[in-house]
C-alpha cells in the first residue's frame, strides 16, 4: 500500500474480523446463555412459562450482543489511540536512540530481543515517512459494521438456543434439549478454532463442550 493511503488501508484492514475472532465470538456467546438459562430454571425452579422462558433468553442474547458490539468499539478507539500516540513519539523524536527506544516499547519482548539496533533504526526511519496520523483514524465505517457483524455472530449463533423452547412444551424438557444443542454448538466452534490455531481438534473441541457441561451440571446442581 502506498504511504499516501496507509492510514485509510491499514484501518479498514483491522476493521475486519479475523476467523479466531469470530469463532471466539460464538464460544463465548454460547457459554453466556448456558449460564443464562440453567439460571432462570434455578432461580424459577422450572415454573415460569415457556413464552417467558424464551424472551428472557433471547433478550439475553440481544443484551450481550450489543455489549459485545460495544465494547468491541471501545477496545479499538484505545488500541488506535494508544498506537496513534506511540507513532507520533516515533516520528517527533530528537534523536536515534530516542526512536530505538520508543519503537522497541511497542514491540513485543521477543521480536524486540531478536531484533538488532540497525534493524529497528530502519523500521523507525520508514515510520518517520508516513503520513501524520490523525485522530480522525480512531473509529470508521468499517469499525462499525464490524461491531454489527459481532451482534449478529453473538445473536444468531446462539438463537438455535433458545428454539426448543418455542416448539417444546414442557420447560424441563426444552432446557435439556436446549443445553444439549449448545454443547454440540461448542464442540464444533472448538474444533474449528483449534484447526486456525494448530492445536489437536478433538482436545480442543472436547475442552470447549466440558467447560459447558461443568455449566450445566453446577447449574442442574444448583436447581436447575
Amino acid at each position: 500500500m502506498s504511504d499516501k493511503h496507509f492510514w485509510k488501508d491499514l484501518v479498514k484492514e483491522s476493521a475486519v474480523l479475523s476467523p479466531v475472532d469470530r469463532i471466539s465470538e460464538v464460544l463465548f456467546g454460547l457459554i453466556m446463555v448456558l449460564t443464562f438459562t440453567g439460571a432462570i430454571s434455578a432461580a424459577t425452579d422450572g415454573r415460569q412459562e415457556v413464552g417467558e422462558l424464551l424472551w428472557a433468553a433471547l433478550g439475553c442474547n440481544v443484551a450481550w450482543g450489543l455489549v459485545d458490539a460495544i465494547m468491541y468499539l471501545m477496545n479499538v478507539a484505545s488500541e488506535r489511540g494508544h498506537a496513534l500516540k506511540a507513532i507520533i513519539k516515533i516520528q517527533e523524536s530528537k534523536d536515534v536512540e530516542a526512536s530505538r527506544n520508543a519503537l522497541r516499547d511497542e514491540m513485543q519482548p521477543l521480536m524486540s530481543t531478536l531484533m538488532k539496533d540497525n534493524e529497528i533504526d530502519v523500521l523507525s526511519d520508514r515510520i518517520k515517512q508516513l503520513p501524520e496520523p490523525t485522530h480522525g483514524h480512531l473509529m470508521t465505517a468499517q469499525d462499525f459494521v464490524a461491531g454489527v457483524q459481532i451482534f449478529l455472530l453473538v445473536f444468531l449463533c446462539t438463537l438455535p438456543v433458545a428454539l426448543p423452547f418455542v416448539f417444546l412444551k414442557e420447560v424441563g424438557f426444552a432446557l435439556r434439549a436446549s443445553n444439549g444443542i449448545a454443547l454440540v454448538m461448542l464442540f464444533i466452534g472448538g474444533y474449528r478454532l483449534a484447526h486456525y490455531a494448530g492445536f489437536r481438534p478433538l482436545i480442543t473441541a472436547s475442552a470447549y463442550a466440558l467447560i459447558g457441561m461443568l455449566l450445566v451440571v453446577i447449574t442442574m446442581a444448583l436447581g436447575g
